[in-house]
């Protein structure tokens, strides 16, 4: 058993050469693989390098704003931004967020003027796979010639349901810049809801809901004007950040027919006020309004109006401004007796001091107003008028495209 004979050994070397033979006869030896998965073809035949990608700001790039956001310019069809990192020139890494439709990545904060920067780009090509870039750029002195702007958020406050996110600029965005200036302006909201950006004029812009706000709404809002470069040769000076809150549903209703104010918290009816409007020379405007600011106490001083008929002196209780022009809801009991009844007011809404007390402890600015039936339309800009325009004409006043039933989250 098992003794070795050369018949065999013949046998078997037969075997292993026609095992061999058919193993590599015909095509079927361009076919073979190798342990790495490679053919004897692609083998042969050495990949191309892919292209790194072209970074914004370009490599040696100088004198950039410090509102510079980081992009690749030569993205292919179907490739899109997977991954940024920026980094100081002592390698602190910069914190920030691609856009939502993945165009730029957008640093968190400012960046320092007069520093350098690398960036390190990646992108995910159309067939799964990847390229990078990187850049090594540094920022612009701080200019001279700079806009200041304005915020009416403060961050841990809690405001009302007709809130506008309001933004001031002085002096003015001109039209050209507006665009640019409002893809800086960012508005986040938790529970998502839509939203635009409408212009006034140059300097004043407000945000806003299709609807009035959810009760509970956070809002996270960044106008990162710092470093935006205008057409004038003007920059933005600071980024305004703020993140607040939305209260209850809260809202009054005025009719000059009935001369009565409705009160309503969380859609009931809470309580019914008799107001004194404005007389036919000073009426009071119709329209939808927030309330702007409250005092508890102020003095109304108009010896500057033109109409020697307007000018006087008093000392005002429960003020709660609607208009820039002065219209206010405030207690009134000089005219308590023809409250409900006739309008003797310079365009304010007159109530009661009882009344008037009880009102200010419930109200939030932001809350709404909307008085009906006067001789006086609201005119756009006094006062925060954002929900004095029905959506479609709302969106038109924005410099970017909206889409039907507005905008989500940049980020």
């Amino acid at each position: 058993m098992g003794r070795f004979t050369r018949a065999g050994a013949v046998v078997g070397a037969f075997g292993l050469v026609a095992a061999l033979a058919l193993a590599g006869c015909g095509n079927d030896r361009e076919q073979a693989t190798f342990v790495d998965g490679a053919t004897p073809a692609e083998r042969r035949t050495p990949r191309e390098p892919v292209a790194p990608l072209s970074v914004s700001p370009a490599e040696g790039a100088a004198k950039q704003p410090v509102s510079a956001e980081i992009s690749a310019t030569d993205l292919a069809d179907g490739s899109s931004l997977s991954a940024v990192t920026l980094a100081t020139a002592d390698g602190t890494a910069v914190e920030g967020q691609l856009r939502a439709d993945g165009s730029s990545w957008v640093p968190s904060t400012p960046l320092e003027y007069g520093a350098s920067y690398t960036a390190t780009v990646t992108a995910t090509t159309a067939n799964g796979g990847t390229r990078a870039g990187h850049s090594t750029f540094t920022t612009m002195a701080k200019p001279k010639s700079m806009i200041s702007s304005g915020l009416y958020l403060f961050d841990d406050r809690e405001y009302g349901v007709a809130m506008p996110v309001v933004v001031e600029f002085h002096p003015g965005i001109p039209e050209q810049d507006r665009a640019a200036v409002q893809r800086r302006m960012f508005v986040r909201t938790d529970p998502v809801q839509p939203g635009a950006w409408h212009w006034v004029n140059g300097n004043q812009a407000y945000y806003r809901a299709p609807e009035y706000w959810r009760p509970g709404t956070t809002l996270h809002v960044r106008v990162a004007l710092a470093g935006v470069p205008l057409s004038n040769g003007r920059y933005g000076n600071v980024d305004r950040v703020a993140t607040v809150k939305i209260g209850r549903a809260f809202e009054m209703k005025v009719d000059n027919a009935s001369k009565q104010m409705t009160v309503y918290e969380d859609g009931q009816v809470i309580r019914t006020l008799p107001v004194s409007l404005g007389a036919k020379k000073t009426p009071s405007s119709s329209g939808m309004m927030v309330i702007m600011e409250k005092k508890e106490s102020t003095v109304f001083d108009t010896r500057d109006e033109p109409d020697p008929d307007n000018r006087y002196v008093t000392e005002i209780d429960y003020a709660q401004r609607l208009t820039w022009n002065g219209e206010y809801i405030h207690a009134a009991p000089w005219s308590e007796h023809v409250q409900g009844r006739q309008n003797v007011s310079h365009g304010c809404v007159n109530i009661s001091t009882a009344h008037a007390r009880w009102l200010f402890s419930k109200t939030k600015i932001g809350d709404p107003i909307t008085v009906a039936g006067t001789e006086r339309q609201l005119t756009a800009g006094n006062g925060w008028t954002a929900w004095n325009l029905s959506w479609p004409e709302f969106v038109k006043g924005s410099a970017l495209s909206v889409p039907e039933g507005g905008s989500g989250s940049p980020f």
